[in-house]
């Protein structure tokens, strides 16, 4: 089994990186896990549509370019469905299965993912109709990972 994520942008707060590699080092129990970050694009104090699609597209390809044609890519996207984790449990396991153990998480950056990062995509969820850091949804992310290999384990973690 092999899950990656590509996510923008690089985790700068101490506490934010003891959790990912925490959750990694969980994780890896049950699956390889690897995190493939790209460089974010530098955006002026309140930058006008222009300049957010901009950085928008420019991450876009970066992100594209780490995606192969083989991929199952799932994004995760705010205005997409949400799932509880039993039911993310479930998705995992069936994607796993369906794709050959190997699924590709992807996660914008501030502004979100361009149109052909979203039109790549084979799915897309959001983690919550709440908008948190992009940093900090990878911790999340990972976070709810571990939860589904405990769940589909049958394994006791803390509801």
């Amino acid at each position: 089994m092999k899950i990656r994520i590509i996510a923008v942008g690089k985790v700068k707060e101490n506490f934010l990186k003891d959790g990912i590699l925490e959750y990694e080092k969980r994780i890896s129990g049950y699956s390889k896990i690897e995190i493939i970050e790209v460089d974010d694009s530098k955006v002026k104090d309140n930058p006008n549509e222009s300049e957010i699609l901009k950085v928008i597209n420019e991450e876009g390809k970066r992100i594209l370019l780490k995606i192969k044609d083989s991929d199952y890519v799932i994004n995760l996207d705010l205005n997409k469905k949400e799932m509880d984790s039993i039911e993310f449990s479930k998705f995992l396991n069936q994607k796993l299965v369906e794709n050959g153990a190997s699924i590709t998480f992807v996660i914008g950056g501030s502004y979100g993912l361009s149109a052909d990062v979203k039109s790549r995509a084979n799915y897309s969820f959001s983690l919550s109709k709440m908008t948190f850091l992009h940093q900090m949804t990878r911790l999340i992310l990972l976070e709810q990972i571990y939860r589904a290999f405990k769940i589909l384990n049958n394994e006791i973690y803390h509801k």
